[in-house]
């Protein structure tokens, strides 16, 4: 049997890719060594060791942020290989790589924020803004969440809470360090940043996934159509307790069209019953933002 051939990556699409990575390496260096480090912040994860072991073995030049970040995070980067992929591998190696070099660049310039408070909210919408570009597209400038996927496969917890609970002793760790109200005031960074993480992976558009059974589907799905735009796809259900065969509607919204959405069905059958759920991505079909 013949393999099959995969199509490569076309090169237009890998350099904007690699442009964005470059970026988002670029905003997390600017957050670090302009806005985190001044006022003696960290983040958690290898970023936030690295930051710490900087911090106590300032008197050695050559073992810097931008080095201890690379170093920390190849073992990582191998098992991503090993697990994850060589496309994975190369754009996390080329995203930490440009991390480091960015950051070093901004040696010797002036902090934007001295204010802890403004470093802490802006630090991390900026850290959280970078990493979530290079997460977007297709690497990652920390390797907890690697180990995270390895060992959560032969552990009962999820990949967050290995990261969180890892990510605690960190926080300790750096409350000896650094003072408690620093490692406070980074705790908050963590945060704001694993927030706007989110936010860059999944964009502003947050969309629902409805599923709706009504005995007035037909009426339902015509109505979904024709006064909110949205398409809907019929599934065939069978009621648990009455064994009866039911046609069930699935739609996708906008958050912001949920609430018509719900006049609309209630408005034809008040004994419809609705399930909407948040939805990580929507693509494809005819699927397109709109407001009504």
């Amino acid at each position: 049997m013949v393999a099959k051939q995969h199509k490569k990556e076309a090169a237009s699409h890998l350099i904007l890719r690699l442009i964005a990575i470059i970026i988002g390496a670029g905003c997390a260096a600017a957050a670090i060594e302009l806005i985190l480090v001044p006022n003696k912040i960290i983040d958690g994860g290898i970023i936030g060791v690295s930051l710490i072991i900087d911090y106590l073995t300032d008197n050695i030049p050559w073992l810097n942020f931008g080095t201890l970040v690379v170093i920390l995070n190849l073992p990582f980067m191998y098992a991503g290989y090993k697990h994850i992929g060589k496309t994975f591998m190369l754009s996390s190696i080329f995203g930490i790589v440009c991390l480091a070099v960015i950051e070093q660049s901004l040696h010797g310039i002036e902090p934007f924020v001295e204010e802890p408070i403004l470093a802490t909210v802006f630090g991390g919408l900026l850290l959280g803004t970078g990493v979530g570009l290079v997460v977007r597209n297709g690497g990652a400038l920390d390797g907890t969440e690697i180990l995270g996927i390895m060992l959560t496969r032969k552990l009962p917890f999820s990949v967050g809470e290995f990261v969180m609970f890892i990510n605690v002793f960190i926080f300790i760790w750096a409350g000896f360090v650094l003072g408690v109200e620093q490692a406070m005031y980074s705790v908050m960074t963590y945060y704001i940043a694993f927030k706007t993480i989110d936010l860059v992976i999944q964009g502003l558009d947050e969309t629902k996934a409805v599923i709706i059974v009504s005995d007035y589907y037909e009426e339902v799905s015509d109505a979904l159509l024709h006064r909110l735009g949205r398409g809907t796809t019929k599934l065939k259900g069978k009621g648990g307790y009455t064994d009866e065969e039911k046609e069930v509607i699935y739609t996708v919204v906008t958050r912001l069209e949920v609430t018509k959405l719900k006049n609309i069905v209630y408005e034809i059958d008040p004994n419809a019953f609705l399930t909407i759920m948040n939805t990580q991505e929507t693509k494809g079909g005819k699927f397109k933002s709109a407001i009504h």
